[in-house]
């Protein structure tokens, strides 16, 4: 069984590359059944694993663990740590062990941006970024590859963490800043993209201007959330996949509202790369993206990793 590192994933996932197999697999479809969620108490540290299978015609079958532990920041760690088995579909064989975490982050940025590329506008320039973690820190680089972002507010609980992911995009070119004015910045920004742990809402629907684009990637679980419920009634939402209905906060927090209701959304990925459903209407439309994450956008960014390392296997 080989074992890919973090720096060799890395290399094998630029997100032009990665965000065109998303598109190509979307639209192909694979085997994704619900991910199992366990909750893990230990010591009073409190987490919650996920187990994410997924494989398709291609002859590889995946499975991932995540490890997601909020009190993390506290002990100076990252919240979310992860590993990926890829195998072969036809035998069960192990083929490799790959950097989870590395997967997680890129495969999520690109998923963003995907779901971006269908819903922002496309003379989007401004963004607000709430996470300055190992997912929200890839979530600009990510989106340059759809979007020509070229301003990004960035906010985060911890001001050092989010001052340094500031400091570290004006080396590459983005006119960053650090901000502690959610609302003024949300207010202003093109797009906005929230990539946090958090479990209550930190964007208001008031504050959304016409022909914005809400990105929430973040909260995977009932008790997440990072939007109020004014972010979804009368908007255009869209979701990553059906299981964003079933497991998100913010989207189960808008039903139980009843000023929105599952069938009040529009599309999921595989619809909009399919070209079944429209993304943005009109320039003046507010475009919401809620994203659980998928197994199958694991499993695609491990068949890249493992063809990028062994093209003859």
């Amino acid at each position: 069984m080989h074992h890919f590192t973090a720096q060799q994933t890395r290399d094998a996932l630029p997100f032009d590359r990665l965000i065109a197999a998303l598109r190509a697999a979307f639209a192909q479809g694979a085997s994704v059944p619900l991910r199992h969620n366990h909750a893990i108490e230990c010591q009073g540290a409190k987490g919650t694993t996920l187990i994410m299978p997924a494989w398709s015609e291609a002859g590889f079958y995946g499975l991932k663990t995540v490890n997601i532990f909020p009190g993390n920041g506290a002990r100076g760690l990252p919240g979310l740590h992860s590993t990926y088995l890829l195998h072969d579909a036809t035998t069960g064989v192990p083929l490799a062990l790959i950097d989870g975490n590395e997967i997680t982050s890129r495969r999520t940025a690109a998923a963003a941006a995907l779901g971006a590329d269908y819903l922002a506008r496309q003379d989007a320039r401004r963004l607000l970024l709430l996470g300055a973690g190992r997912v929200g820190a890839l979530v600009p680089r990510a989106l340059r590859a759809v979007r020509g972002i070229r301003e990004v507010d960035v906010w985060n609980p911890n001001a050092e963490r989010g001052q340094a992911l500031a400091d570290a995009l004006r080396t590459e070119g983005f006119d960053a800043r650090y901000t502690t004015d959610l609302e003024q910045a949300a207010r202003s920004a093109d797009i906005i993209s929230c990539a946090t742990l958090a479990h209550t809402p930190l964007i208001r629907g008031a504050w959304l201007q016409p022909g914005v684009h809400l990105d929430l990637i973040g909260s995977f679980a009932p008790q997440m959330k990072e939007a109020d419920v004014d972010c979804f009634a009368g908007r255009e939402v869209y979701v990553d996949t059906d299981e964003a209905p079933l497991k998100a906060g913010e989207l189960l927090d808008a039903f139980a509202s009843g000023r929105f209701a599952a069938s009040d959304i529009r599309a999921n990925l595989q619809q909009l790369t399919r070209g079944e459903r429209p993304g943005r209407t009109s320039e003046d439309a507010v475009t919401v993206f809620k994203a659980v994450g998928s197994a199958l956008e694991d499993l695609t960014a491990a068949t890249l990793v493992w063809r990028a390392h062994l093209p003859t296997d």
